[in-house]
């Protein structure tokens, strides 16, 4: 066992390029994303609700925009804020709606930091999250994907909104 914590280091040394990477921490995490998928797994057969032969291309747009919708409320609306306070430093608006932090921590702590400040990678477990939604509880998952697919939609049409007026003021 000690080989491999040393071979480990050794690899995490190698990779960092003397820059301070959390690679621990994103073990943590995928053991975490990887954990969470069994469970749901695990509660569907529990529940006899096996994933669908297929997914329509509706819900595929459907979980898309929503995705994204909930990916950005979550990793940058000051609402939000929150739940990503413990692992991120206030550090300014970013854009409209839209706050700019920064990690904090070392470790798992940064590690958690970097994924719910960053719409991108928490969009990965935001979309796992709606599929296995879908299979365990698919009308309230079917509501959350109409309520952000419409938040998204309402946000496309404020920013067209602001870029026509803008256009017309000129």
């Amino acid at each position: 066992m000690e080989r491999i914590r040393k071979w480990a280091h050794e690899q995490a040394a190698e990779y960092s390029g003397g820059e301070d990477r959390p690679l621990g921490g994103y073990l943590a995490l995928m053991g975490v994303y990887a954990g969470g998928v069994a469970g749901a797994a695990g509660a569907a057969r529990a529940l006899h609700r096996p994933a669908p032969d297929r997914v329509s291309p509706w819900d595929v747009v459907q979980l898309t925009v929503a995705t994204h919708r909930l990916s950005r409320t979550i990793s940058k609306d000051p609402v939000a804020s929150p739940l990503r306070a413990p692992f991120m430093r206030y550090a300014g608006l970013q854009a409209a709606g839209e706050l700019h932090e920064e990690v904090r921590g070392h470790g798992l702590h940064h590690s958690v930091g970097e994924l719910l400040g960053c719409p991108m990678c928490l969009a990965q477990w935001v979309a796992t999250g709606l599929c296995a939604g879908l299979v365990l509880a698919p009308t309230a998952t079917r509501m959350v994907l109409a309520t952000m697919t419409a938040v998204g939609g309402a946000d496309f049409l404020q920013h067209l909104y602001s870029v026509l007026q803008q256009a017309d003021e000129s």
